[in-house]
């Protein structure tokens, strides 16, 4: 009977951080700088991390001419991936993502277009 106790407690708790869209939530619509543990907790899409010891925070995504790293899976980032309508150039090779090397600079794809 303590399992369904716990469950009700952690729906009361869930229910109306997933239920505010709009509002900021305990566990998602992360504001830039709170912890995380996935990009999809943060209102930017990017949960970041200075390095492999330091704790992972939203932060905003990386404007033009700004390091990114491509979209992955892992959900944590070193370098946050681009703003809408921005590419990430950088080394997209199955090497380059379990080296972490896999950084690029994000541009303008209409740029190439202009020239």
């Amino acid at each position: 009977s303590t399992l369904p106790a716990c469950l009700l407690l952690a729906l009361m708790l869930l229910g109306p951080a997933l239920s505010a869209q709009d509002e900021r939530g305990l566990i998602f619509n992360l504001e830039a700088g709170e912890l995380c543990l996935q990009s999809d907790q943060c209102k930017s899409g990017c949960c970041h991390r200075v390095n492999g010891l330091s704790l992972a925070r939203c932060a905003p995504k990386a404007a033009e001419f700004q390091e990114c790293s491509p979209k992955s899976i892992y959900g944590v980032y070193y370098k946050c991936p681009c703003e809408r309508g921005l590419t990430c150039d950088a080394d997209k090779t199955i090497v380059g993502s379990i080296t972490n090397r896999d950084f690029g600079v994000c541009r303008d794809p209409q740029d190439s277009y202009r020239r």
